[in-house]
């Protein structure tokens, strides 16, 4: 393998994920492991690192770009929030002490909303790579996963965003509520999904009862995992799209995140006559990361 020139990582709440990156910017190799910041004391983060790019490492020190949890107030050291509005490339990094010298850590900052509150942490980087890649970009990411992200992004900068718990909500009640007994297995009705989408932005207060709703057709009806799980998919999807309306609506709209996931939402925006581009996350998160590092390296 070529030389390691500097490691972006990405440290979220369950896994740790990083890349060697070549004097050219480009991705030599890359490694996971499931050491997420919810799992570690202090003072495990980086004996935790240095297992995962220990490969990497030369004799002198190599630059470490990282976002995410790890600069949480649980994190391996707290990089404080920036407000929005703000450039999210334009954020100045924490440089905490590292024991091995081998590696200089530099981890970015998330991004907070006063009001309604609201935190980020590693989605600013990939909001950052969004609009390195096209500067006159003026809409919304949206940015699905465990806490779905919608992000206004105007003049180069966040402007302003909120979360949901979408993809918690799903994991929760399928793993861990009645509905267990009714999603099992990997099949996935993609028409249940589209109808339910359509009933939970049409009458999004109904999704309590919508939901058991999915377990008595099971009981009396024989309904399949399958629909049930597409059924349950998308009525969370439609209740998030329906409170992230004023964001989508007449918007230019990207979306980023896991190929699957990202599929989910852009169908469902298009059931609503709205046209998306999609992204993978990887590719997001080293654009952000690669801007980091450019900007920390750039001649005074």
């Amino acid at each position: 393998m070529k030389k390691t020139n500097w490691i972006a990582v990405d440290w979220g709440t369950s896994q740790l994920r990083a890349w060697a990156i070549g004097l050219d910017g480009a991705v030599l190799d890359r490694a996971a492991s499931a050491d997420g910041m919810g799992g570690l004391t202090q003072a495990e983060f980086e004996p935790a690192l240095l297992r995962l790019i220990a490969p990497w490492l030369g004799d002198g020190p190599t630059p470490v770009i990282a976002c995410g949890m790890v600069g949480a107030k649980q994190g391996w050291v707290e990089a404080p929030y920036r407000a929005v509005p703000c450039q999210p490339g334009a954020a100045v990094p924490m440089t905490p002490p590292t024991q091995d010298r081998r590696i200089k850590l530099h981890i970015l900052p998330g991004v907070s909303q006063d009001s309604p509150a609201d935190v980020m942490r590693g989605e600013e980087t990939q909001t950052a790579g969004v609009i390195h890649e096209n500067a006159a970009f003026d809409g919304v990411l949206c940015l699905p996963g465990t806490h779905t992200k919608w992000i206004h992004i105007s003049a180069k900068e966040i402007v302003s965003f909120r979360t949901a718990m979408t993809g918690e909500l799903f994991a929760l009640l399928s793993q861990h509520s009645v509905l267990r007994h009714s999603v099992g297995g990997d099949d996935f009705d993609r028409d249940a999904f589209d109808t339910a989408v359509g009933e939970t932005l049409s009458r999004p207060e109904r999704l309590a009862q919508s939901l058991f709703t999915i377990r008595a057709e099971g009981l009396l009806h024989g309904q399949s995992n399958a629909a049930a799980k597409g059924r349950l998919s998308g009525l969370l999807i439609g209740a998030d799209l329906a409170a992230a309306k004023p964001y989508w609506l007449g918007q230019q709209v990207q979306i980023g995140g896991a190929p699957a996931l990202v599929a989910l939402y852009a169908r469902a925006l298009e059931i609503q006559g709205v046209q998306c581009l999609t992204r993978d996350s990887e590719t997001l998160t080293l654009a952000g990361l690669r801007l980091a590092h450019a900007k920390l390296t750039e001649a005074p």
